[in-house]
């Protein structure tokens, strides 16, 4: 049965994951197995549950309670369900909820590099990429563009951070996706050599004199290749460049010099998808 709790009291403990812990304080970074992330609207919610997040409570508008919060409600088990008004739970959380439902999920633990590679034969590679906008909708397009799986750098956005999942429609729970690096120093090296060492190519997206164009047949037949993508305004460091087998350009007209990341990412995504 559904443990509905009326909220009277905004300093209960209780909301402290909806309202005043920061993004690092919920990722809890050296404790991963407590770590919580906050997912929002109705169909980002449904994926997690869908990709086996467990839930530990949700926010919700009242009216919701018995509308579109009522199927996930009663997928989260006794989870229980903080709820008031639009106008009351604008006060707590200092804006308006996004389709009126939050939900903290405990972190579901990342493979192992090697693993998510395993039978991958088309990666995305970002790096240092950190606008949680350009992240998620990166990770839609990976998803829906014929990506195995999604490797972030240590200096990336977290996929978790909850505008991230929303722009990616829950994206962030269906493609496979982990960590390559736990510290800034182990990217490019040896992040890079472990993915050659794995047999994978690798494909950086900049633009330099000697670039080819994303066309170029070596590309298209690569057996394994990872798309490495770089982050907003500077693009991939030059260390990351010169270790990478290919360095790529998307050919542009109208003396246009280049796409925003993730605009990039989608046309990488399907020029270079495995045929």
């Amino acid at each position: 049965m559904a443990n509905i709790i009326e909220v009277t009291d905004f300093q209960h403990p209780a909301l402290d994951v909806f309202a005043r812990l920061t993004q690092l304080q919920l990722r809890s970074r050296l404790e991963p197995e407590k770590g919580i992330f906050i997912a929002e609207s109705p169909k980002v919610i449904s994926r997690a549950l869908d990709a086996g997040c467990v839930p530990l409570s949700l926010l919700m508008e009242r009216k919701h309670i018995d509308g579109q919060g009522a199927a996930i409600i009663a997928r989260c088990g006794d989870a229980p369900v903080y709820t008031a008004g639009r106008e009351v739970l604008a006060q707590l959380t200092g804006y308006e909820l996004t389709r009126g439902i939050l939900c903290a999920m405990r972190r579901p633990l990342l493979p192992p590099v090697e693993e998510l590679c395993a039978h991958a034969r088309r990666l995305a590679v970002l790096e240092g990429i950190v606008d949680p906008t350009n992240v998620g909708a990166i990770f839609r397009s990976a998803a829906a563009l014929h990506m195995d799986g999604v490797l972030i750098t240590p200096t990336c956005c977290d996929p978790l951070y909850r505008r991230s999942a929303r722009v990616s429609m829950g994206t962030v729970f269906q493609i496979p996706w982990t960590r390559i690096g736990d510290a800034p120093g182990q990217w490019p090296s040896p992040g890079l050599d472990r993915l050659h060492a794995l047999g994978f190519q690798t494909a950086a997206m900049a633009l330099t004199e000697d670039s080819i164009s994303i066309e170029d047949p070596r590309l298209a037949s690569a057996d394994k290749l990872a798309i490495v993508l770089g982050t907003e305004g500077d693009g991939l460091a030059a260390r990351t460049i010169a270790r990478c087998t290919y360095t790529v350009r998307i050919p542009m007209s109208h003396d246009v010099d280049s796409l925003n990341v993730a605009a990039a990412s989608a046309v990488a995504f399907w020029q270079l998808r495995a045929r």
